[in-house]
């Protein structure tokens, strides 16, 4: 089969469209999908380079993102069957540790991610636990199918499991152009939650106006701190979130009201970041960081999909064979959206 793979670590140059060897399915509870789509993430990014801790046998199938059609099922697989159309959730968790038993599939010790720990998606056939796919919704595009999971579920978490975001209550989100803050806004305001959102270009304001924000800063013209203030009388923001890292960390806290919370689940400029304690203990900040989400949170944000909501922003489409491109794309960051690889073509 065809598959785009990264066969060193390094950057995009290393990725290759090349022919492996297709999987087989091994396991009763597994299913073996034949793909449609593949979505990009900033996580693929950082797989490129590298990750501390995270070891690679090559030629490594890339990225977590997914949709496509039953192709096989396990033996004790009852909920699917050949022909579904099905979108892929890339936490796969052991369903045995006291965190999984718990319910907190995405705390597990033995968590794994498609594309980062585990081979991905970008490939013509993938084998995965049957209860890491979903139906995809009636009507649902499939470009969209494939971008849905990881976005939406990381942004369901940081706001209402984590975040506990309320209505009436107001949020300011970091960057507008990427998959986790469009579905935040969504989330927002599906919560009834004023928003105030970022991003250094203009035209990404505009389409997060088109998408039903509230307050626009370009972060690059204007003091966030200041505009946040004056937009909330002085009083600041109840929640933010913040996966940017080191360039808005601070300004992050500054923007909280007293008992604000900060939620984050990244760091794309730096991970090392600095706290004025005095001003965490004086105002009683909640700082918290949130990755992936439970099997729960996800049946949740796979029913309101259902119901037309929360669909994701696509981007750009690419196929297959200009995988590289699409990783391009991700990484001179002008993207509003997700940006997907087109599998179905693949000859």
């Amino acid at each position: 089969m065809k598959a785009l793979v990264l066969n060193a670590y390094g950057g995009i140059e290393h990725l290759a469209v090349d022919d492996i060897p297709q999987p087989r399915l091994m396991e009763p509870d597994h299913v073996l999908l034949r793909m449609h789509r593949a979505a990009l993430n900033h996580l693929d990014l950082w797989v490129l380079r590298g990750l501390p801790g995270v070891e690679h046998s090559f030629p490594h199938v890339m990225v977590g993102d997914g949709a496509g059609v039953v192709a096989e099922v396990g033996a004790a697989v009852d909920h699917l069957g050949v022909g579904d159309r099905v979108m892929i959730n890339p936490g796969v968790s052991c369903y045995r540790c006291d965190m999984c038993r718990a319910g907190e599939h995405s705390l597990c010790v033995r968590y794994q991610l498609l594309g980062e720990h585990l081979s991905g998606t970008a490939a013509e056939f993938v084998v995965v636990p049957a209860r890491n796919c979903a139906p995809v919704p009636e009507g649902m595009p499939w470009d969209q199918a494939a971008a849905f999971s990881l976005v939406t579920l990381t942004a369901w978490r940081l706001l209402t499991t984590r975040g506990r975001l309320g209505p009436g209550e107001t949020i300011l989100i970091w960057g507008i152009g990427g998959g986790v803050a469009q579905a935040a806004l969504q989330i927002a305001r599906l919560h009834g939650a004023r928003t105030i959102i970022t991003s250094s270009s203009d035209d990404k304001l505009a389409r997060a106006a088109e998408l039903g924000a509230d307050h626009l800063l370009n972060h690059n013209d204007v003091d966030v701190v200041k505009e946040v203030r004056r937009l909330t009388g002085k009083r600041g923001v109840d929640l933010v979130l913040d996966s940017v890292g080191e360039a808005t960390w601070e300004r992050s806290l500054r923007c909280l009201a007293p008992r604000g919370r900060l939620v984050t689940c990244g760091g794309t400029t730096g991970s090392m970041v600095s706290t004025d304690v005095r001003r965490l203990f004086w105002f009683q900040y909640d700082i918290m960081g949130s990755t992936m989400g439970s099997n729960r949170e996800y049946q949740e944000i796979v029913r309101l999909a259902a119901q037309g909501k929360l669909w994701p922003v696509v981007d750009r489409t690419f196929p297959l064979e200009e995988g590289a491109r699409a990783f391009e794309r991700l990484q001179a960051a002008d993207h509003f959206g997700k940006v997907v690889i087109d599998i179905s073509g693949a000859a």
